[in-house]
């Protein structure tokens, strides 16, 4: 889908589809039509608010009536789409409104269209955010994923052209901006939704560096992929401990991104993969297991990043970091009661094996060290509790640095990817206590999102260092089972806030 962004009059935009929107009134008759809607309805010699009187639209936010062939304009089709009460029209709001938009103009099949929805005035927003959340959830509204189905149900989107417009003026630099990020950080998302739908036996530790190579390629980004032995010669006992009851062979995968000053220190992005999760000796039930094909949404979420960072060409410099294991049962497995030593030195009690997510990112944290970075930001479908906590609304940010997570929080609101901050405080620490080891790999069930990034913070005191626990928002379950892309958004709305950079 190809995006552009320009000032044009309604009344004159030639176009298959003009989508225009209308504020609820008393009844649907007398819905409030915007300014770009009085405009084309006069053009069109009343033919919208005829539409109106005949309470074809109900005004609830996302509903859609369509005109065909109107006269005295140039447009094929109007598409009035309903914006809610103008007084409170907000974040929630504009999103649903915009996915009420891709499913009206998903059905009718048209090739482009022209939406005037970009200009309308949110609280505490401005032009730019309008213009990334509309770019935003069109390319996710139109995201299909049936690669691995031989008869397809649908075809695929029609929707190939959409123009963001303005009614008058000129576009104002920062519009173009955010449009030039918010394709490229669509791109990044759908790539980390591809990467976490793929079945396990497919999307493999290899399958994921060999992505992380095509990304390198396309982007002329550095690389590496540690193997097995090179993680051995390291030190990295706790990473490995995960890998050894699965056939798979694990890698640690780092790629470079190096669009900022030669000085500037890198932010690294830690993404945990593992490629699927059975929970090992510490057997998962059966019930829904099929699901922790998803636990490598941390390091899908992190290549999408650095595929939206390169991919606009921003002026930041940051590594992605992915340890990408299974985790199965068998002979050689780990087993509870076993004590490793990390690449940190510190040694670990294996309580449970179905922690082996805080085990691949202890020594890959320790290993991100190396690189000086400003900041260490992990990304890891880590905690059952989280979703508990938090549910899927938010993820759970942790945070040994206040300024960063207050810099998270912002990123967050942002690209309205939201997180929400819990405590990381020394009196959890006392959960993680081994009568054999230097600590546990678990605290017990009471707060286990809470000492799981205890665990974490453990590996990096010397670092300002952030914790994203994305159990609850990386994908969903039920009908609507698939990735949801996040926090794709988030990183990328932090890395050019944090490093001041922006879309090139």
């Amino acid at each position: 889908m190809q995006f552009s962004i320009r000032a044009l009059a309604p009344e004159r935009a030639k176009t298959a589809c003009l989508v225009l929107g209308v504020f609820k009134g008393k009844t649907p008759a007398q819905g409030e039509l915007t300014p770009a809607a009085r405009r084309v309805d006069r053009a069109a010699h009343g033919a919208l608010r005829a539409v109106l009187a005949q309470g074809d639209l109900s005004g609830r936010a996302g509903s859609t009536t369509l005109l065909r062939q109107p006269h005295g304009l140039a447009a094929e089709r109007v598409l009035l789409v309903g914006l809610g009460d103008k007084d409170e029209f907000k974040e929630s709001s504009y999103r649903e409104v915009i996915r009420g938009v891709a499913t009206a103009l998903k059905d009718l099949g048209v090739r482009e269209a022209t939406l005037y929805l970009i200009g309308h005035k949110l609280p505490s927003r401005d032009l730019a955010w309008n213009v990334r959340q509309a770019t935003l959830g069109l390319r996710e509204a139109v995201y299909v994923f049936d690669q691995l189905k031989t008869q397809k149900k649908s075809p695929p989107p029609a929707l190939a052209e959409v123009t963001l417009a303005l009614p008058s003026g000129s576009v104002p630099p920062p519009a173009s901006r955010a449009l030039r990020e918010a394709v490229a950080t669509a791109e990044g998302a759908a790539l980390a939704k591809t990467l976490g739908n793929l079945p396990s036996n497919i999307c493999t530790p290899t399958y994921l560096a060999n992505e992380a190579k095509k990304l390198a390629r396309q982007f002329k980004l550095r690389h590496e992929v540690l193997e097995r032995r090179d993680m051995e010669r390291l030190g990295m006992g706790a990473l490995v401990s995960v890998t050894k009851g699965s056939h798979q062979p694990p890698k640690l995968i780092v790629l470079h991104y190096n669009g900022g000053a030669k000085a500037k220190k890198p932010v690294v992005l830690v993404g945990k993969g593992v490629t699927f999760d059975t929970g090992g000796i510490s057997l998962k039930p059966g019930a829904e297991m099929d699901e922790m094909k998803y636990d490598m949404s941390g390091a899908a979420s992190v290549l999408g990043a650095m595929r939206a960072l390169a991919g606009m060409k921003a002026p930041v410099n940051v590594i992605a970091i992915v340890p990408a294991v299974e985790n199965m049962p068998g002979g050689g497995a780990s087993k509870p009661g076993d004590v490793v030593t990390t690449l940190s030195g510190q040694t670990v009690e294996i309580l449970n094996t179905d922690a082996e997510g805080r085990l691949i990112l202890c020594d890959a944290l320790t290993y991100a060290e190396r690189y000086a970075p400003e900041a260490i930001i992990d990304v890891a479908t880590l905690t059952g509790a989280c979703v508990i906590a938090l549910g899927h609304v938010v993820s759970g940010l942790y945070a040994n640095d206040a300024k960063l997570a207050d810099a998270l929080v912002a990123a967050g609101d942002d690209a309205w990817d939201r997180v929400w901050q819990m405590p990381l405080w020394e009196d959890y620490q006392e959960q993680l206590r081994s009568n054999f080891a230097d600590m546990a790999n678990i605290g017990g069930r009471p707060a286990g999102s809470v000492t799981a990034a205890c665990f974490l913070a453990r590996f990096v005191r010397k670092q300002r260092w952030a914790h994203l626990d994305i159990a609850g928002t990386a994908y969903k379950s039920g009908r609507e089972k698939g990735s949801t892309g996040r926090p794709v958004p988030l990183l990328v709305r932090f890395v050019l806030r944090h490093a001041g950079g922006r879309a090139g």
